[in-house]
């Protein structure tokens, strides 16, 4: 894991990419930061696990507004979003 928030932005660049296209990267990582400032507040931690920012872009499916839904629901409850994540992974509605 990434020491600062910088280099975890960077470390992450690529699979954001690849998630939701060169244009919307941008968009999608200060999405993420902020993330991590929620995540600070409600768990005392720098950042989530990377599991969890991977069921984050699971669930979001490349979409910004579903980014927004499941960025909201992992500071809410994380157990919900791998949930969500298990289910789009194994083809099932959600």
């Amino acid at each position: 894991m990434a020491v600062g928030r910088a280099a975890r932005r960077a470390e992450r660049r690529a699979s954001v990419e690849v998630a939701f296209g060169r244009k919307r990267t941008e968009a999608a990582l200060d999405l993420l930061e902020l993330l991590e400032l929620a995540w600070h507040d409600c768990y005392a931690e720098i950042t989530p696990d990377d599991q969890v920012i991977a069921d984050i872009l699971t669930c979001a499916e490349g979409d910004l507004a579903r980014l927004i839904r499941y960025t909201r629901l992992a500071v809410e409850d994380y157990r919900d979003l791998r949930m969500c994540a298990d289910a789009v992974r194994s083809g099932e509605n959600r």
